[in-house]
């Protein structure tokens, strides 16, 4: 193998597919607790249950998906004032003390403030400027428990999804809220995330009052529902009758058990994730719904129902009662390009009452080009998309390091974009075919420390510790603004001026997110939302201070997510091969059908994109592959399903609507 190609392999360390065909978490959380009473853990999470090469690391995803949330069988646990029954589930009971203690997806916000870092401002009164949309996002925050700050994730991501829109948000615990507050916006959506967390009395009086539209997920509605005096069921035309789980506790002889995991929407069936895990007795799955029963349709509309597999049984899954709506789960858990995620990511729009046109475009990506890039490679691709009048980024990493001498015989290797000639030509030529450059990162690799690889340039993090699970050292703004700056300089010198950034494998810390910000217009990747500026994520399992992270990919443009910034989207992933008689770690297969098929996912939100990278050292002669003939599959496949082509240049001069 000769030294280049042993990079451009060594690049694929933390490679790996864009779907669902490895389900595993883009996350960096750990908990594992005690064993429920039949022994099985459930563990539910946020973010995403697919990886890219981007977004992987060997924490979270080369290795075993770690464990932050051990959720557990709540269907045995709720009494109606009914008769009615509160569920058909078999698995385990538990007392309330353990709900309380495992089920605490909790957030660390305890004032209902407005972001910190100005994501939202009040809304303009002056009768010469029209009044801003406004929205408030209500989450569970149960005091002294573990996971204090968890739930604030959920926040943080429904908070990305609604920066697609031209609207103000607000983050608030739930048990902040004060009477009347409703009143100060247009939809207020409460995340049900903490089984039985009790909600303030005020809040449940203002929903059954308010005409401001109400979106609840998941737990608690029962306390709304069940209270006789608010009259929740003569009011809406439904009922609530409890929670449904998993069909019965899984075994090895019996694994999946099943469990209300399909949603059907636009003819398109999108199944929950689900893994167990017999030597553990561990299941990862978020399986548990609140069950409701119309009891007036000419009040309550199901919008979309759930079924069960085993059970043959459909239960509503979105139910719109005239400004209420209820989602009988938590749709940003175990999110995926042909999830569920994708029906709350569309049906926001009707939930705001902002009807985006109907308009699906498409982008793609060329990836870690650098110093070593093979010249024919960009010819070949950059000819075909030219042709073809299909624009494209070039993901350029302007530095090279190579510390260690890891592929240069034990010497260190550094090649300032300056001197790298194949990459100059190769910038050149892809310009003048349509390619924008875009910066991935200044050197795509941190000091002369493997990160976790071999700390050579587009093998390993840059901006954050991904061996230790923390920001770097140095880390700042200042100090990402200066590695920033430094590669910035270096495009500059030589006639590129990039506006759009991204992460080097999706990851920074919240300084350097925030260092992003006044030197670029948008970032253009998937991308890691925490719970505060200076995480730490490593604190015992119980402690109330342990911060987490959450990483999501985005269907469309977010115009101002968490960080304030533009977020261009990538939601196909990337083509792979496995190669394993030459490089035992690439060992995956995930084809060009894969990402067409999730491109026909990705139109059921009425503004989606499809959107994908490539690496162009698939095409290196020495690999005998049919990359480019997929690549070519991928783009027409992408055209016939009538996604227009666009560039993210284009696309990150655009504005909210």
């Amino acid at each position: 193998m000769s030294k280049k190609l042993s990079l451009q392999w060594r690049r694929r360390l933390s490679s790996l597919v864009g779907s669902g065909i490895i389900q595993l978490l883009f996350l960096h959380l750990s908990y594992a607790g005690p064993l429920e009473p039949n022994n099985v853990q459930i563990l539910v999470e946020p973010g995403t249950a697919e990886t890219t090469k981007e977004n992987s690391h060997p924490t979270s995803v080369l290795e075993d998906l770690q464990k932050y949330y051990q959720d557990t069988d709540h269907t045995k646990q709720l009494k109606a004032p009914t008769p009615k029954s509160s569920s058909t589930s078999s698995t385990s009971t538990q007392t309330p003390v353990q709900s309380s203690l495992i089920k605490t997806q909790s957030t660390t916000n305890t004032t209902p403030t407005t972001e910190s870092n100005s994501l939202t401002t009040n809304a303009l009164t002056t009768q010469a400027v029209a009044v801003k949309k406004s929205a408030l996002i209500l989450y569970d925050a149960p005091d002294n428990v573990p996971y204090k700050k968890l739930g604030q994730v959920y926040a943080i991501m429904l908070r990305n999804l609604l920066g697609h829109f031209d609207i103000n948000v607000d983050l608030a615990a739930i048990q902040t809220y004060t009477a009347g507050k409703i009143e100060s916006y247009d939809t207020i959506f409460y995340l049900g995330s903490y089984f039985d967390n009790p909600i303030p009395q005020a809040f449940l009086i203002d929903v059954m009052q308010t005409t401001k539209t109400i979106v609840w997920s998941k737990y608690n509605l029962w306390q709304l529902a069940w209270n006789q005096n608010l009259q929740f069921t003569q009011k809406f035309g439904f009922s609530f009758s409890g929670v449904r789980g998993l069909n019965a506790t899984p075994t090895a002889a019996n694994p999946t058990p099943g469990f209300f995991d399909t949603v059907v929407y636009q003819n398109k069936s999108m199944i929950k994730f689900y893994q167990f895990d017999a030597a553990t007795q561990t299941v990862k799955a978020d399986p548990e719904i609140g069950a409701t029963v119309v009891t007036d349709p000419q009040k309550a509309l199901v919008k979309l129902q759930i079924s069960n597999p085993i059970t043959k049984e459909n239960l509503p899954y979105i139910i719109q009662s005239g400004n209420f709506w209820y989602i009988a789960d938590l749709p940003l858990t175990y999110i995926g390009p042909r999830d569920r995620y994708l029906v709350l990511c569309d049906l926001l729009h009707d939930m705001l009452g902002v009807n985006h046109a109907v308009k699906h475009q498409a982008m793609v990506r060329l990836e870690d080009v650098s110093a070593l890039v093979d010249l024919t490679t960009i010819r070949q691709l950059s000819d075909y998309l030219s042709r073809n009048r299909i624009p494209f980024g070039i993901a350029t990493i302007p530095h090279y390091m190579d510390p260690l001498g890891k592929y240069n015989g034990g010497i260190p290797q550094e090649i300032p974009l300056a001197q790298a000639t194949t990459l100059l030509n190769a910038l050149q030529y892809a310009k003048t075919r349509g390619g924008i450059v875009l910066m991935h990162g200044y050197t795509h690799q941190y000091a002369a420390v493997p990160n976790p690889n071999t700390a050579v340039s587009a093998d390993d993090f840059e901006f954050w510790n991904i061996v230790q699970n923390a920001p770097v050292a140095e880390d700042s703004v200042t100090w990402a603004t200066q590695r920033l700056t430094n590669g910035l300089n270096e495009l500059k010198a030589k006639g590129y001026t990039p506006t759009i950034f991204e992460f080097p494998h999706y990851e920074g810390s919240p300084n350097s997110y925030q260092a992003v910000g006044p030197l670029f217009k948008a970032r253009y990747e998937r991308a890691f939302y925490y719970t505060s500026d200076n995480p730490n994520l490593n604190l015992g399992v119980n402690d109330p201070n342990r911060d987490f992270s959450a990483g999501q990919f985005f269907p469309y443009v977010i115009y101002k997510d968490y960080y304030g910034q533009m977020v261009l989207p990538e939601n196909l992933g990337n083509i792979e091969y496995d190669i394993h008689t030459i490089d035992p770690i690439s060992n995956i297969n995930y084809g060009w059908d894969q990402l067409y098929m999730n491109a026909q996912y990705a139109v059921v939100v009425r503004d989606g994109f499809a959107s994908f990278f490539f690496h162009p050292f698939w095409l290196e002669t020495s690999l005998h592959l049919p990359a480019f003939t997929d690549f070519q599959k991928l783009v027409q496949g992408i055209t016939r399903l009538g996604y227009t082509w666009t560039s993210p240049a284009t696309l990150s001069t655009t504005v909210a609507q």
